[in-house]
């Protein structure tokens, strides 16, 4: 059947929008080239006219000149109309890129979904909620163990706190005559006897004890030597 009807041509593909667009490129650029010769030209006739009298060669070199000017402006037109179908290319480049990118991100969101549900499927508020209270407790019974282990046995537990201020005053007294002078362990007592202004001790020894034995140097009585027996 091939060989009587022949097989059918398969058709090529579209061009896409960067085939467009380099080709209109191409063709900008080639018009560009024609524009930079005809400039060329332009001046070499301007350079001409100057050094032309007026007259019959003058208006030769003009007329010629706006030949040259007139096919620069066409394909000055031409560019800028490239450029413009250019420019379309690049947003609709610009527009299809973008609906690419969303549809990818829509995919990411997709998945990235139902993750989500299956991972919240393992986790419950309510257990979060018991777990924070029950940690709560645990850290209140820690702090309560180490608040009793902590305990001195040594301090009881009926002390005056008056007292325990008075000891402190009594300290910062100490303190601050130790700064100016002798401490207070070192200083001298001051005498009983002054201020109860009492009398004086008798020197004189009592009645019947006139013949009492001499003392010896330290005040105590001699002791009394053993008789030798012969």
């Amino acid at each position: 059947m091939q060989r009587i009807f022949g097989a059918k041509k398969q058709k090529d593909p579209p061009p896409s929008i960067q085939d467009a667009s380099d080709r209109i490129n191409k063709r900008g650029e080639s018009v560009d080239d024609k524009i930079k010769r005809l400039d060329g030209e332009l001046a070499r006739y301007r350079e001409q006219i100057k050094k032309t009298r007026p007259g019959p060669a003058q208006e030769a070199v003009k007329a010629r000149a706006m030949r040259v000017l007139k096919q620069k402006r066409m394909y000055e037109g031409q560019r800028d109309m490239l450029y413009n179908q250019t420019f379309n290319l690049d947003q609709v480049s610009f527009a299809a890129e973008g609906i690419k990118d969303a549809q990818q991100t829509m995919s990411a969101l997709k998945v990235a979904n139902k993750d989500l549900k299956g991972m919240m499927k393992t986790v419950k508020i309510q257990e979060i909620d018991n777990m924070q209270d029950e940690m709560m407790d645990l850290m209140d019974m820690s702090n309560e163990i180490q608040e009793t282990l902590g305990r001195s046995y040594s301090v009881p537990d009926d002390i005056d706190e008056d007292d325990l201020m008075g000891e402190l005053d009594a300290l910062e007294l100490d303190m601050e005559s130790e700064s100016h002078g002798v401490p207070s362990y070192l200083q001298s007592e001051p005498d009983v006897e002054e201020e109860l202004n009492l009398p004086p001790a008798p020197t004189a020894a009592p009645p019947g004890r006139a013949s009492a034995q001499a003392e010896d140097e330290l005040g105590f009585p001699p002791v009394p030597r053993a008789s030798l027996r012969s």
